[in-house]
């Protein structure tokens, strides 16, 4: 970042210092610059700035976005004063309506600010930046929240000015201009703005800072703001080194399930790590993954388990929306979800007028949605002459898939001399124990001919360059 940003400013400068900040961005031509608006004061004044910069600028694409929340009886009103500044502004504005959950156990400020950003992502692509209107305040309002959470220097760097976002990146223009500065620039400019009755409402954590104890930090050290934001920049200087030596390193740590596209963490070699690069590179591979981190403590107990519990233990933990599984030596991790697993064997029969099409050639894919597969699952089924595939069946075959066959069956893989039973195939494919109930077994009558996803039987596979039946399960496709 140039110089120039970390300068005093005057309040008469800031339309210009969102300008320039914006210009020394590089944007890609196509880009569009969408504004998280709330229409409180510090959005106005970005707004504002924005408005500025777009008739500069017009070869990119502007949006700003106000999401409804429905927490106030005001937001209707707040929605209504937006869509007005945004004529105002000469800037398009869309009003997201969102539900916010609710709980015992929920943050209603974390809540709200996911599904804030939920609907925000909706509006950005690829070459796309999210303009948020954070200042100093705001940072110095993020750093006491990270030291009463304990957190490192990754908590203590707060928000960076530029950050990778979603497929894109978000900026934060006003990130070291003081809230006083923002709101003499708004009043000298008479930017009408509307005022959130709950910023009032010191049970949430950041309203007490900002009514309580940032004004008598600030009495006292009328600095501490700005000397706040260079500790935090301080810090994000040295979690970046830090993180380049875990991505470094992490990649040798990580192998893809057998029966998985997902990455698994290796635990061979773990142990003999030092403690803190155990923590490192479990860390990593976990906001690897996507998952909010687990706190310093949880994650010792987690790093101690996985390390300790005895090879056939079943290790399942759970925080908040993670879970952590161990199978052979590896790490899991998956989404924590509720639908109910099968409790009974299942299994269905394709109808013979579906599979008709495909016995006659009239196609080369079907794809079916039984009931009772979990998640939306569904079967595709192809015809080709290319890879493991069993032989078609015959017009008075019934093909069926079935789940969860007990561990004495035997079953012969195409790719072994010998038959084996199907616990002890379980283990040699590597398949979890969470996972078998899922994996379905193709039948032509009472004959098992496929095991779906891991091998065609011996007596049924075909050879040379004949046609054949290949069975994937995959995700439902949303629309």
């Amino acid at each position: 970042m140039s110089a120039k940003f970390d300068e005093a400013l005057t309040a008469g400068d800031l339309s210009a210092h969102i300008c320039d900040f914006l210009a020394a961005q590089s944007l890609a031509p196509d880009s569009k610059l969408v504004l998280a608006y709330s229409g409180g004061v510090d959005s106005e004044v970005l707004a504002f700035g924005l408005s500025q910069f777009a008739r500069q600028h017009p070869e990119f694409n502007y949006q700003l976005v106000y999401v409804h929340h429905g927490l106030s009886d005001n937001a209707e009103a707040w929605a209504q004063h937006c869509l007005e500044r945004g004529q105002y502004y000469d800037l398009p504005v869309t009003v997201e309506r969102v539900t916010v959950n609710r709980g015992p156990r929920l943050s209603l400020e974390a809540e709200a600010r996911k599904v804030r950003y939920q609907a925000i992502e909706r509006h950005l692509s690829a070459n796309d930046v999210l303009l948020t209107a954070h200042h100093e305040d705001d940072q110095l309002e993020t750093i006491l929240l990270a030291l009463k959470r304990g957190q490192g220097p990754k908590g203590l760097a707060a928000m960076g000015q530029v950050q990778a976002f979603a497929q894109g990146k978000q900026l934060r223009p006003l990130l070291d201009i003081s809230r006083e500065k923002i709101e003499a620039y708004a009043k000298q400019q008479g930017l009408v703005h509307i005022e959130d009755e709950s910023n009032q409402d010191d049970k949430y954590d950041r309203n007490f800072l900002r009514l309580e104890i940032i004004p008598r930090l600030k009495a006292r050290w009328p600095s501490i703001a700005t000397t706040a934001r260079r500790s935090a920049a301080l810090c994000a200087e040295q979690q970046a080194t830090l993180d380049l030596q875990v991505s470094e390193r992490l990649p040798l740590w990580l192998t893809q399930a057998p029966y998985h596209t997902q990455s698994v963490f290796k635990l061979d070699g773990f142990a003999e790590q030092s403690v803190d690069w155990q923590a490192l590179l479990l860390r990593g591979f976990i906001e690897s993954q996507g998952f909010a981190l687990p706190s310093k403590v949880q994650l010792k107990q987690i790093i101690t388990q996985l390390l300790n519990a005895k090879d056939d233990a079943k290790v399942h933990i759970r925080v908040g929306e993670c879970e952590i599984r161990r199978f052979a030596n590896q790490v899991y991790l998956f989404k924590y979800q509720t639908h109910k697993r099968h409790t009974q064997p299942v299994s269905w029969t394709l109808p013979q007028h579906d599979f008709i099409s495909l016995l006659q050639g009239d196609s080369t894919e079907l794809v079916v949605s039984p009931a009772g597969l979990a998640n939306g699952e569904q079967i595709r089924l192809i015809v080709t002459k290319q890879g493991p595939r069993v032989r078609l069946p015959w017009p008075d075959e019934v093909v069926s898939v079935r789940y969860q066959l007990a561990g004495q069956f035997r079953c012969h893989p195409h790719s072994r001399g010998k038959g084996r039973e199907l616990k002890k195939l379980w283990q040699e494919f590597a398949i979890p124990p969470w996972v078998r109930e899922k994996v379905g077994f193709v039948f032509y009558g009472e004959q098992l001919v496929m095991a779906i996803g891991l091998w065609v039987e011996k007596g049924f596979i075909v050879e040379s360059n004949g046609l054949g039946l290949q069975v994937f399960v995959e995700e439902a496709k949303e629309f």
